[in-house]
């Protein structure tokens, strides 16, 4: 029994043997512990759909506790054990240097699990497919900002003074900016379209003489895919500077065209011209009248303007109910027995259409 006794307060590296011996089970207790408690609440999560409003806090504590680092746990550990042990000075402060890095990783880890949580939120209220590249462009500012944030305090809590560094950084930052600030440009006009949302991705765009669907809105570029199929890349600033057509925040189409009548048609039958064009646009599907007036006596022919709106955006809405009403109203010219003006080599036609923002699908004016 006296040999059990002297071996326990034997010292070994400044400590008993029996004091590495509880801090050893402390350890051993700790770490297989939290590992589990942390696969346990994971996996409830992962079998469990997401709370009602009311356990917001309770889901977004399983998401920071999913999130904990496997080092973190490690740290917290050794730090449990190591309490009643004594070290020498250099291993003291080596050993207090990883925990305090451990600490502020783990920190940082849990505020931008926060952080996305928030935004996945935000994601389901409005939209995945609307806000997906806004979040993106938000999600790595607001990282370079935590982390950064995360590493100054570490260092301040390690007893390193960071004024100094932070006006030397500030410094090389100035002469950093100045070397890329094209670059940094595009980054501060991505977070700008990533608050402003003035599009976003599947939003058919006109950019001064560039026209396509968005594809992709990064960090330095946006990726537009044309009519013609190919990808065109504009940078962030540019499209800030430009002025921007969306044609996929469209709620309606508005479309105006012209009909050209002969001057030998009767009275009569002009005067029946505005009721006919209205009874046919009132019959089309997705279709709004607006007004048939004869506004124009030309030279060459007396113009009908014509005024409707499609309460679609789509593009092929608008052109398939634009041709049902030009097939209709030729149909109905001929038994009111109105004809249309020659205008150049063609006898017979509607002169002039325009969609709802005076460009077709290409962003060009037509004439049929």
């Amino acid at each position: 029994m006296s040999g059990w006794s002297e071996l326990w307060h034997s010292r070994f590296l400044g400590n008993e043997l029996g004091e590495w011996a509880i801090a050893l089970a402390i350890f051993l207790i700790t770490f297989t512990v939290l590992p589990l408690i942390k696969r346990a609440i994971s996996r409830r999560r992962r079998r469990e759909a997401p709370g009602p409003q009311g356990y917001i806090a309770l889901d977004l504590l399983t998401v920071m506790v999913a999130r904990t680092n496997r080092l973190f746990l490690w740290g917290v550990a050794v730090w449990l054990a190591a309490r009643d042990l004594a070290f020498a000075d250099r291993v003291d402060r080596g050993l207090n240097v990883v925990l305090v890095l451990l600490l502020w990783m783990q920190l940082a880890l849990w505020a931008m699990a926060a952080i996305r949580y928030g935004m996945g939120l935000r994601r389901q209220r409005v939209g995945a497919d609307a806000v997906v590249a806004s979040m993106d462009v938000l999600l790595v500012a607001i990282g370079i900002v935590v982390w950064g944030l995360a590493g100054l305090l570490a260092l301040e809590n390690l007893g390193i003074h960071v004024g100094p560094l932070l006006a030397g950084l500030g410094i090389g930052g100035i002469a950093i900016a100045l070397a890329v600030q094209t670059v940094l440009a595009d980054l501060l006009a991505s977070l700008a379209i990533a608050l402003d949302k003035p599009f976003g991705v599947g939003d058919f765009l006109i950019v001064d003489d560039c026209l396509g669907t968005v594809e992709h809105i990064g960090v330095k570029s946006t990726r537009v895919r044309s009519l013609n199929g190919e990808q065109i890349i504009l940078g962030n600033s540019d499209l800030l500077k430009a002025r921007v057509r969306n044609f996929g925040r469209m709620m309606e189409r508005r479309a105006l065209f012209q009909l050209d009548v002969h001057y030998d048609t009767p009275v009569a039958a002009l005067a029946a011209v505005p009721g006919a064009v209205r009874e046919i646009v009132e019959a089309t599907p997705d279709v709004r009248f607006d007004r048939c007036h004869l506004l124009r006596c030309a030279p060459q022919a007396l113009q009908y303007e014509v005024v409707f709106f499609v309460t679609a955006a789509d593009f092929k809405v608008y052109a398939n109910a634009q041709q049902s009403i030009n097939l209709r109203i030729l149909e109905r010219f001929r038994t009111l027995g109105v004809t249309f003006a020659a205008l150049g080599p063609t006898p017979v036609r509607l002169h002039r259409q325009l969609s709802a923002a005076g460009a077709d699908e290409g962003g060009q004016q037509r004439l049929l």
